[in-house]
């Protein structure tokens, strides 16, 4: 008798501890990192959607584009939300990071602003054009600028082309390569510069108004939501997923940027 009712009790005990566990869970706060600008301002909107399913989120803001992997690989964050997948690949590739892509957000599409010319046939032999230091922007705004017809690339240089993949550069363009959130500042030293949409905006440019060229909205730079490899099984990752493809965040984006982000889901 005495055993049965031990055998009880740990069974109880046991049982209590598993159905805690959820619980325990969804009672952690994750840390998601994102740049300030759109992606903060969505993931305000995420948070408040999240919340209804039992999630809490602290939202974490950086100003470039390589500490929230820093930050994610080294566990200080549990996602990030503000690189698309080419740059997230070749993060990777550079620095053995184990992440996983776990869901589309939005996409930014690239600008070309200038505060001397109207357009880009405008622009003088050897004028200085910036563009961002990071492998994926860089060769994304080379391959908008052959779109334009500014220059031509090798054949298989790809998506991540760089300066020395141009073949043919007829107004001698001379590329200033800068970290991404420098350019809108370097504007006044520059002819023109290409600009992602989130520091474009942080900047007070109008990518619809401002921009004297932008990329085709049909890019494979689509931004995404990444996880350490080992999380993404866990159940709140698909509650996180959940709330950013929701049709408010949806709308949000719609109505907030006005075509400047565009969901991607």
């Amino acid at each position: 008798m005495i055993k049965r009712q031990l055998l009880q009790s740990t069974l109880t005990l046991a049982l209590g501890a598993a159905l805690a566990l959820p619980v325990l869970a969804q009672d952690k706060t994750l840390k998601i990192g994102v740049t300030g600008g759109p992606h903060a301002q969505i993931f305000e909107q995420v948070k408040k959607i999240a919340e209804k399913d039992g999630l809490k989120i602290q939202i974490v803001e950086f100003s470039d584009y390589v500490q929230p992997n820093a930050a994610l690989a080294a566990g200080d964050l549990d996602a990030n939300s503000y690189q698309h997948k080419p740059y997230l690949d070749q993060q990777i590739k550079d620095r053995g990071y184990k992440f996983a892509p776990v869901g589309y957000t939005v996409n930014f599409p690239i600008g070309i602003y200038s505060k001397k010319v109207k357009s880009l046939k405008d622009l003088a032999e050897g004028a200085k054009f910036g563009i961002p230091n990071d492998p994926t922007n860089g060769g994304r705004v080379l391959l908008v600028l052959q779109d334009q017809g500014l220059i031509k690339l090798k054949p298989d240089a790809g998506l991540k082309a760089t300066p020395l993949d141009v073949v043919s550069n007829p107004k001698k363009l001379r590329f200033v390569e800068l970290d991404a959130a420098q350019l809108p500042r370097s504007l006044d030293d520059l002819d023109a510069s290409a600009i992602n949409t989130n520091y474009a905006l942080s900047a007070g440019l109008s990518p619809a108004k401002d921009a004297i060229a932008q990329e085709s909205a049909k890019s494979p730079y689509v931004n995404l939501l990444a996880v350490r490899e080992q999380d993404k099984n866990q159940p709140w990752v698909a509650k996180l997923v959940k709330a950013y493809q929701s049709e408010p965040v949806r709308q949000f984006i719609q109505t907030e940027f006005k075509g400047a982000v565009l969901a991607g889901f």
